[in-house]
């Protein structure tokens, strides 16, 4: 089994920051793409950002110049740095790994529990 821990969610004023942190544990052989969607509320859950193994990242439009994915493979862990946070931010993010757990084996899909980020004065 493999798990995701996300961290560093909370309230936090517009134009402000805050830094998120995703821990991959469990029996992992690869990590291939890791990535942070969000949730807002009555709405549909949508892609932020992306990062893949080799650390090549992408971004959804809105959030490009403000936000930064990045990833520590040593540590099976993705980071999302988000500055310039604006209230149309605020959703619940979640953490996404793409993991093989066997060289034999096919990637599976892991999903975190998800995190509050609320921008708001």
């Amino acid at each position: 089994q493999v798990q995701l821990v996300e961290s560093g969610g909370g309230l936090v004023q517009p134009g402000g920051s805050l830094r998120l942190s995703c821990a991959a544990s469990g029996n992992i052989f690869t990590i291939n793409d890791m990535s942070w969607y969000r949730q807002a509320p009555g709405q549909q859950r949508e892609l932020v950002a992306i990062v893949t193994s080799g650390g090549s990242p992408d971004y959804r439009d809105s959030v490009k110049g403000r936000f930064t994915i990045s990833r520590d493979n040593a540590k099976n862990t993705t980071y999302l740095q988000m500055n310039s946070l604006k209230p149309e931010d605020t959703a619940v993010y979640y953490c996404y790994a793409s993991v093989r757990t066997w060289p034999w084996s096919s990637a599976y899909d892991y999903w975190g529990q998800g995190t509050q980020v609320t921008v708001s004065s």
